[in-house]
């Protein structure tokens, strides 16, 4: 088991957001959550990638280590989890290949550097295109591309994705999850989080239904996406 996560519990000021949630990932692995708005989806990933506190009681191990006696900066360069946030948040003023250096910030692996940077390359040849342009000026998917190729170039034990389809138009989610089947082949894990469900319970090999903040649902996503109350509530029939 790679990521265990046990009982963990998040609060916005008074406002409950996560009431106690267990789940586990195993190395390899491409598991997603899904679950309507609000249901706490992303709340979780910022939470493993420590951008938000958990509550006391709350454990989440990584390799064995204790993921939370470890800064938010430190879960990347130290453990190797990278965190690719919704809406991208690239550097809008770098071009696409400093944007992909910088992600590179606490390695020190030259060579795998270049070699990796150049699979990116190879995975998005638009990115390829345009590397020398400020990303600022790429279109919606080719940044949603370069946040996810920034992702990989920063951490590539497990990489947590909040809602990688948002604002791409079909052929271009199609696109985008043949990109993380390719990465997860590599044997990075990835931690999806999605409210296109029909599309992550299709790539993923394994999934939770979020509900409220708490997981109501798991099992092998084909059998989720054949769940008479999943298609009922998340699939549109």
């Amino acid at each position: 088991m790679q990521l265990k996560v046990k009982n963990l519990r998040v609060s916005y000021e008074k406002i409950k957001a996560l009431h106690g949630i267990d789940f586990s990932v195993e190395a390899g692995e491409l598991l997603t959550i899904i679950g309507a708005n609000g249901a706490g989806k992303s709340t979780i990933l910022r939470a493993i990638s420590r951008m938000i506190p958990s509550e006391e009681g709350s454990v989440i191990e990584f390799e064995g280590k204790d993921l939370l006696k470890y800064s938010t900066d430190k879960v990347v360069s130290k453990l190797g989890i990278s965190h690719v946030p919704e809406g991208r948040r690239i550097f809008g003023n770098l071009t696409v290949t400093e944007n992909l250096t910088l992600a590179c910030f606490a390695r020190k692996d030259t060579d795998q550097i270049k070699k990796d940077k150049k699979w990116v390359f190879n995975l998005f040849p638009r990115l390829d295109e345009r590397k020398d342009q400020l990303a600022g000026t790429l279109s919606g998917g080719e940044q949603q591309m370069l946040s996810v190729g920034r992702g990989y170039m920063s951490g590539r034990k497990i990489m947590l994705l909040d809602e990688p389809s948002m604002g791409l138009a079909p052929l271009l989610m199609l696109e985008m999850f043949d990109a993380l089947s390719e990465i997860n082949k590599l044997g990075t894990t990835i931690l999806l989080v999605e409210q296109n469900a029909r599309l992550a319970l299709k790539f993923a090999q394994r999934g939770y239904v979020i509900e409220n903040g708490s997981l109501v649902l798991e099992g092998p996503a084909d059998e989720l996406l054949n769940n008479p109350d999943v298609k009922k509530a998340y699939l549109g029939a």
